[in-house]
């Protein structure tokens, strides 16, 4: 309760020193060549260029710089000056570790300090609203009306739901970023040559999967001589859903993928306290107790859990069909002789297969844009050329091969080269993470490079970059679509009254419930008593709501 009063009292100061943007319109001035020394963008650029004001997210694992560039001064901001007429002015960088990115934000907020102009925001719901509820940055309805570009409407046409968590008393406060379709979903990534030494087949079900983990941590598949692997590589720290490590599978087998809103008949249902939830939590406490499992996973985040496979020490990971991009590479270097494969996720008891699909709308992260930024279109213009030129490109493009030459790709006697691992993207330095989207390509394309040859460039760049074993994934997956398994999050909006001051204590009590069981600190019948708990501390009432507002939103649309 002391956490949820300090909360409070943070979203009281964000409010009371920053105020609300009266209105919430365009100043009047954009994009009006008439006032005398404002910078006009004349449809290709601004002349003079204007400068954008940011504050960086990086991701210590993968961005890195060449030779003397940092954050305002490399490949991209110099393609963003050249071609766009848009400098960039980095305030200040810092990684999301412990939420370091986050504090920080909200801190500068609470102090009513400067803002920069637009905000690259990718992280919990419950900040984002902080943020969107702050006052210090502008509604996006008009802006988008007037400056998105027909592809980019398009795109968004197709996934209205892509508003609904940047939603507020009916206006939009943040650009949702486009991300690929079934980017998430996993598939079981299996050691093949562990298989092959040890003759075992492939998991159908969950049983035999069970055998394959027995296999993998007692009988020394990497013949090292040693009891030094494992099963299966997770993280049991905060979500049991990671982007990689994922287990929603396990809970999809018995019939309910956990900690997300899932579609039952007319309802939306919460995973986490269905009896599936019980049964998959049964077996993961069989597998922690037979080894299967390392017992320091509560304490990891999902990207060292990853390292216990990427390190040649576990037999199995469950994540989406890009992980032979990053981090598998790494294991090579651990065991050279090393082969993976994907596989479908196995069956339960009853033949049931299940996995998490995300949100039905294909996002991953959003723009805030400041209110009192002298050009708040900027970045609409930025994103435009990208989702023309960049997303797909055509033949001759400045983008035909990638970004940049030596950067993200080589041309080597007319072959196009994408994998080398000394390589970096551009996009790591960029507004919007990846850069552009257009949702459907990159399944589509994988799919299609399964049986067929590249004809586009786009198709042309993914084979050059993406692995066999990837293109292969994206098979399982598009599978998983055809065969009804995908499992969306029906709801990730916020919650109202008493709910909304309840739904961290809820998370928290999933948490302690969910680990304590699978470490055998409590039986698995506790399940039940925690159910209850839930539903009294605020679980009904937030089923409810969320009922409501996911009906209120089918009629919207």
């Amino acid at each position: 309760m002391r956490k949820l009063t300090a909360t409070a009292v943070i979203l009281i100061l964000i409010m009371g020193l920053s105020g609300c943007r009266a209105g919430g319109g365009l100043p009047e001035d954009i994009g009006d060549q008439s006032v005398p020394g404002r910078s006009a963008w004349n449809g290709e650029k601004y002349d003079p260029p204007i400068t954008l004001t940011r504050v960086v997210k990086h991701n210590t694992y993968s961005t890195t710089f060449r030779d003397n560039e940092d954050w305002d001064d490399n490949v991209f901001t110099r393609w963003l000056e050249d071609t766009l007429g848009m400098k960039t002015e980095t305030l200040w960088a810092i990684p999301e570790e412990n939420h370091a990115f986050s504090k920080k934000l909200l801190l500068s907020i609470s102090r009513g300090e400067a803002l920069p102009d637009i905000v690259s925001y990718r992280g919990s719901y419950e900040t984002m609203m902080q943020l969107m509820e702050s006052g210090r940055f502008m509604p996006v309805d008009e802006l988008f009306d007037k400056y998105a570009n027909d592809i980019w409407k398009e795109a968004a046409a197709s996934y209205p739901q892509m508003w609904e968590n940047v939603t507020i008393g009916g206006k939009k406060y943040a650009l949702p970023l486009l991300d690929y379709t079934m980017n998430t979903e996993p598939v079981l990534w299996i050691r093949e040559d562990w298989l092959e030494k040890l003759d075992l087949d492939p998991p159908e079900t969950i049983e035999d999967l069970e055998r394959i983990m027995e296999a993998f941590t007692y009988l020394d598949p990497d013949g090292n001589g040693k009891d030094d692997t494992y099963g299966l590589a997770v993280t049991l720290r905060e979500n049991l859903n990671a982007w990689m490590t994922d287990l929603s599978w396990l809970f999809g087998a018995y019939g309910a993928v956990n900690s997300q809103w899932n579609k039952v008949g007319d309802r939306l249902e919460y995973g986490s306290v269905q009896p599936a939830a019980k049964q998959a939590l049964g077996k993961l406490s069989e597998w922690m107790k037979k080894g299967y499992i390392a017992r320091d996973a509560s304490t990891w985040d999902e990207v060292k859990a990853s390292e216990l496979f990427t390190t040649g020490k576990a037999g199995i990971i469950a994540g989406p069909h890009w992980l032979p991009d990053w981090p598998f590479p790494k294991l090579k270097s651990y065991a050279p002789e090393a082969k993976y494969r994907a596989f479908p996720v196995p069956a339960g008891p009853e033949g049931k297969r299940g996995v998490r699909a995300g949100s039905p709308a294909p996002t991953n992260g959003v723009i805030l844009i400041n209110k009192d930024s002298e050009h708040p279109e900027a970045f609409l213009h930025y994103y435009n050329y990208l989702m023309e030129h960049y997303a797909n490109p055509a033949e001759g493009s400045p983008f035909e091969y990638g970004f940049a030459k030596g950067y993200d790709y080589d041309l080597i006697n007319g072959k196009l080269v994408k994998d080398n691992p000394q390589f970096i993207s551009p996009m790591d330095y960029s507004l919007s993470y990846e850069g552009a989207r257009i949702p459907e390509l990159m399944i589509n394309t994988l799919v299609k490079l399964a049986t067929e040859e590249p004809t586009t460039p786009f198709e042309q760049q993914v084979k050059a970059k993406r692995r066999p074993e990837e293109i292969e994934a994206a098979s399982i997956v598009m599978d998983y679509d055809r065969q009804g398994i995908r499992y969306h999050n029906w709801y990730s909006g916020r919650s109202l009254g008493i709910a909304k001051s309840r739904s961290s204590l809820l998370v928290q009590m999933e948490r302690e419930a969910f680990n304590k069981i699978i470490y055998g600190q409590l039986p698995v019948d506790a399940f039940d008593q925690f159910v209850e708990q839930w539903r009294q501390a605020g679980g009904d009432e937030l089923t409810e709501q969320v009922n409501n507002a996911y009906q209120l939103s089918k009629n919207e649309r």
